[in-house]
């Protein structure tokens, strides 16, 4: 083999170990955080470039696109199969189902029996299912064909599960967090062997997904904020590096904890919730010698949908569809504006400086990421939505109750 081959191919496979940098490779996309640079499409309902009836049932599981495929997390409507699709990325064309068997379980009525959403590191793709009693984690090829899977015990929440795996340097981070224990588990991606695990103290199940802190000049860090702390862990090791206990004010009930923390100039912001409209944001300076409270706000602030970061400033909508922008050092708010009668579920995504965001009922609006409010654009998909969008490759991916929709250019 000449040189210049073996180079090429030491290229290829590099690429494909990484991915590529157009790819939705994990819920909220790169590292969580929910953004990418380029041109957010046209959404225009009726044009989309392909919309498929969602093959394998119903979920709130979000799509990941990687190398051209979308890969979808499903239960049939019966509850006994739980699925594992790959789709053309070209044309929603399936191209493979992977099934497994489930039993029927109670959820929350906006939750599903597939909410979780895998995970892929391009050349396997990771899934956290619910029979319906237990959870686990799997490890499958790129052709479904599966190589492990874990067992992460039983699982009791009035909510069902809904956490997602997230990876990082040839491991697989789960937070596995009910109404009776919470731990995060690391497994080896290739072998399926558990590496570590971290006991957390456990209150009310919280669903966040780990993401990577990297700052210039220190090391990685694996950060997890759940009700009871917000912990930064090595990542290989599972070592705490450093911990912010919650506290609660005394009558005030610990809240849930759904959207991961977000990373803006220093601080680390945490926001939780509950179904009876508690809600709390906090930003931790963990700068200092010991992580420390900075602000704190307790109303109009989001309990499901996560929350993005652009020019250190905050950006969500709120579950009853206000949009909100603030200043990220202190949480005064720049503007706050209505953009949905109705309840949004689905997380926002930010496009260049165009936010994405989806309302229960399939709106979508247009927002601009700016610290003055612009009326947004809206049209509507004619069906509800509650899975968070994905974008990839200059492509909208919008998982709707019954259809999976594609915007873009071809």
């Amino acid at each position: 083999m000449s040189r210049i081959c073996f180079l090429s191919l030491v290229a290829s496979l590099f690429a494909l170990a990484l991915g590529h940098a157009g790819d939705w490779p994990r819920f909220r996309g790169p590292n969580g955080s929910g953004t990418v640079s380029g041109t957010l499409p046209d959404i225009d309902p009726a044009h989309p470039l392909w919309a498929v009836k969602v093959p394998g049932g119903k979920g709130v599981s979000s799509p990941i696109i990687v190398d051209g495929k979308v890969y979808l997390q499903s239960a049939s409507a019966d509850g006994k199969t739980r699925s594992l699709m790959c789709l053309s990325a070209a044309d929603g064309t399936t191209l493979w189902t992977k099934d497994l068997p489930g039993d029927k379980a109670s959820t929350h009525a906006k939750n599903s029996l597939a909410s979780g959403t895998p995970a892929c590191d391009g050349t396997q793709i990771y899934c956290a299912w619910w029979d319906g009693n237990a959870v686990s984690l799997a490890a499958y090829d790129l052709t479904g064909k599966e190589l492990w899977q874990q067992s992460l015990g039983s699982y009791v929440s009035q909510h069902g599960p809904g956490f997602s795996p997230m990876i990082h340097n040839g491991l697989v981070f789960v937070n596995v967090d009910d109404d009776k224990h919470a731990e995060l588990v690391a497994f080896d991606a290739k072998t399926g062997q558990k590496k570590w695990f971290a006991e957390r103290k456990h209150v009310r199940a919280s669903y966040p997904t780990p993401f990577l802190l990297e700052r210039p000049g220190k090391p990685a860090e694996l950060i997890l904020g759940t009700t009871t702390a917000l912990t930064s862990y090595h990542p290989a090791t599972g070592k705490v590096n450093w911990e912010y206990t919650m506290v609660w004010a005394k009558g005030d009930a610990p809240l849930r904890v759904i959207g991961h923390p977000v990373y803006v100039n220093g601080l680390l912001v945490v926001y939780c919730g509950d179904g009876g409209g508690s809600r709390y944001t906090c930003a931790i300076d963990i700068e200092a010698k010991k992580p420390t409270k900075v602000w704190e706000l307790k109303k109009e602030t989001p309990y499901v949908p996560c929350m993005l970061v652009k020019d250190n400033r905050l950006f969500w909508i709120g579950d009853k569809g206000i949009a909100t922008c603030v200043e990220a050092k202190t949480g005064k708010a720049a503007w706050a504006e209505r953009v949905f009668v109705g309840d949004v579920t689905a997380s926002p995504v930010l496009v260049g400086d165009k936010i994405l965001t989806v309302s229960e009922k399939g709106e979508v609006a247009v927002v601009k990421a700016d610290k003055e409010f612009e009326e947004p654009t809206k049209v509507s998909l004619g069906e509800g939505v509650f899975a968070s969008p994905a974008i990839a490759d200059g492509r909208v991916y919008i998982r709707g109750v019954n259809t999976l929709f594609c915007f873009g250019k071809k």
